[in-house]
C-alpha cells in the first residue's frame, strides 16, 4: 500500500498535469520524488539547488493551491535538495530547506533574471536532459601524449594534469590558461577535458568557445530561453569556455556566465578558461567576472624554445608515420619560431610537396617550400655574414678565404662558404663567385659537391659543416 505523502502528492500531480504543459511538466515536476509527510508539512525531493530554486521561482504559486487543496489551508511544503558530495562512491548528500515562496540566492551579486517557463532545450541538439547526453565537444586527437611539453608551457600543462585528475577539488579553479594565437592552449584544455573523461567517465565535460557560447544565449534571448540556457550550462561538471577575451563585446552573455560561473564553483565544479591575455588586460570584460578569474590559477604559454621545437616536430612526425632528415627538421625548428600552428603547418607544407612532385626531403627542397614561412620571421643573411662566420669557426683570415691557394684547410673552408651560401641566400651561382675573387658557377657548383660527398664519407668534416649550418640559421632569426 502507497505511504501517504505518494498519495497526497499524486493527487497533487493529477491537478498540476491539467495545467501546465506536458513538457513542463515532464521536465519540472517528473524528477521531484516524496519523502515525507508530518502533519499538513509535506517534503519533496529535488535534484539541485538550481532545480529548487527555478521551482520556487515559477511554480510556487501552483504548488501551494494544489497542497492546501490536499491537506488544508495550514499546509506547507519542504525541499530536500540533492547535493553532490564530489565522491562518485557515495551518495549525495541532502540538504532540507523550507519553501519559501521566492527565490533567493546565496550572493546578491548573483542577480540574473529567470524569464520564461518554457522547457529546458540543449543548445547543442541532443534531445533531453540527462547529463550523459550532452556531448562534450571535444576533438579526442588532442591528448596529454601529443602535447610536448618544454619551459614554454611547463606550469600550464602540469596543472592542467592535476585538474584533469582532480575536477573541481584542487586550488586551480578556475584554471585560466593564456597566451597568443597557435601556442596551443585549445589543445591543452582540450586535452585536460579529454583526460578526465578517461579518468572520469562519470564527470560530464563540455567545451564551447565564447563565440558559440555568445551566439547561443543570444539565439534563447530571441526565444524568450534565456533561462533554459543557463540550465543546460549549470549541468556541466568541467566547463571549458575557451577565448574568453571576446566577451568584451557582449554584455548580457556576461551576466549570464556569471550566473553559470557561481553556480558551477559554488558546487565544486571544474572551471578551464582560454584568453589571449592576462585577466589584468582583458578589457571590456566585467570586474566581477576577472575577480573569479583570479580565483583560481592564471599561467601562460610562451613561445616554444629551439629545443622543444624540435621535439615538436619530432612528436608530430612519429604520430603520422612520417620521416624526415634530421637537418631539416633542424632547419625547420630554427627558422619557424612564431608558434605551433605554423610550425605545424611548415611541415605539413613540406610533406605535401615531396608527395606531389615525388621528390625525397632534402634541404634544397625545404627551402623551396619554406620560403614564405621563413619570410615572414626571419631576416635575410648575406653572402659576407656566411665568410665571416666560416672564417672565425675555423680561424682562418678573411683574406685568405679568397686568395687562389691549395692549402688544404683553406680550400675546404671557401668550399663550406659556398655550399652554406647556395643553401641559405637567395643569390645566384654567378654572384656567389664574384664574391670569392671573381670566380664562376661551375667552382661554385663543384664546391658544394664536393661538400656533399665529404659529409657522407668524413664524420668530423660532416659536424662541421652541421655545425656551421646551425649558427647561420641563428643568425638568420
Amino acid at each position: 500500500m502507497d505511504n501517504v505523502f505518494e498519495k497526497v502528492w499524486a493527487n497533487c500531480l493529477n491537478i498540476i498535469k491539467d495545467i501546465v504543459e506536458w513538457q513542463h511538466y515532464k521536465t519540472w515536476f517528473e524528477p521531484i520524488k516524496p519523502v515525507q509527510l508530518e502533519g499538513n508539512v509535506l517534503t519533496i525531493q529535488v535534484p539541485s539547488q538550481f532545480f529548487y530554486e527555478y521551482i520556487e521561482e515559477h511554480y510556487v504559486n501552483l504548488l501551494a493551491k494544489t497542497l492546501k487543496r490536499e491537506l488544508g489551508k495550514d499546509a506547507r511544503l519542504e525541499y530536500r535538495i540533492m547535493v553532490d558530495s564530489g565522491d562518485s562512491r557515495n551518495k549525495p548528500m541532502m540538504m532540507d530547506v523550507p519553501g519559501h515562496g521566492y527565490k533567493q540566492y546565496g550572493n546578491n551579486e548573483m542577480d540574473f533574471p529567470l524569464m520564461i517557463n518554457n522547457p529546458v532545450k540543449n543548445p547543442f541538439v541532443i534531445p533531453g536532459l540527462k547529463k550523459m547526453q550532452i556531448d562534450s565537444q571535444l576533438n579526442p586527437i588532442y591528448v596529454f601524449d601529443s602535447y610536448v611539453e618544454g619551459g614554454c608551457n611547463r606550469v600550464a600543462r602540469r596543472a592542467g594534469k592535476t585538474v584533469a585528475e582532480k575536477p573541481g577539488a584542487t586550488s586551480f579553479n578556475p584554471l585560466l590558461i593564456y597566451g597568443g594565437g597557435g601556442l596551443g592552449k585549445t589543445h591543452l584544455v582540450q586535452a585536460i577535458g579529454n583526460e578526465v573523461k578517461r579518468l572520469h567517465n562519470n564527470k560530464v565535460v563540455l567545451y564551447v568557445s565564447s563565440e558559440k557560447f555568445i551566439n547561443q544565449f543570444i539565439d534563447h534571448s530571441r526565444n524568450n530561453a534565456i533561462n533554459d540556457f543557463i540550465h543546460f550550462y549549470q549541468l556541466v561538471d568541467v566547463l571549458i569556455i575557451d577565448d574568453v577575451q571576446f566577451f568584451n563585446r557582449a554584455e548580457k552573455s556576461q551576466d549570464a556566465f556569471f550566473a553559470i560561473f557561481n553556480h558551477l564553483h559554488q558546487s565544486g565544479k571544474q572551471l578551464i578558461l582560454t584568453s589571449d591575455k592576462p585577466p589584468k588586460d582583458l578589457e571590456g570584460v566585467q570586474e566581477r567576472l576577472l575577480s573569479r578569474f583570479r580565483w583560481g590559477l592564471s599561467t601562460d604559454l610562451q613561445i616554444p624554445d629551439y629545443e622543444t621545437r624540435i621535439e615538436i616536430l619530432e612528436k608530430k612526425m612519429k604520430n603520422d608515420g612520417l620521416e624526415m632528415p634530421k637537418d631539416v627538421v633542424k632547419y625547420i625548428a630554427y627558422n619557424i619560431q612564431s608558434n605551433v600552428r605554423e610550425l605545424e603547418g611548415a611541415l605539413i607544407s613540406l610533406l605535401a610537396q615531396s608527395s606531389l612532385n615525388k621528390r625525397e626531403i632534402d634541404m634544397e627542397l625545404a627551402k623551396k617550400v619554406l620560403r614564405n614561412f621563413i619570410k615572414s620571421s626571419s631576416k635575410e643573411i648575406t653572402i659576407d655574414t656566411i665568410q665571416k662566420m666560416v672564417c672565425e669557426y675555423f680561424d682562418v683570415p678573411y683574406d685568405k678565404l679568397l686568395q687562389k691557394t691549395r692549402k688544404r684547410e683553406i680550400v675546404q673552408a671557401r668550399q663550406i662558404t659556398m655550399f652554406l651560401a647556395k643553401a641559405f641566400t637567395k643569390n645566384s651561382l654567378k654572384t656567389i663567385g664574384e664574391h670569392f675573387g671573381g670566380r664562376d658557377h661551375t667552382t661554385v657548383i663543384h664546391s658544394c659537391q664536393t661538400v656533399k660527398d665529404l659529409m657522407d664519407t668524413d664524420t668530423m668534416f660532416k659536424e662541421s659543416v652541421l655545425e656551421l649550418q646551425h649558427k647561420v640559421q641563428l643568425a638568420s632569426m
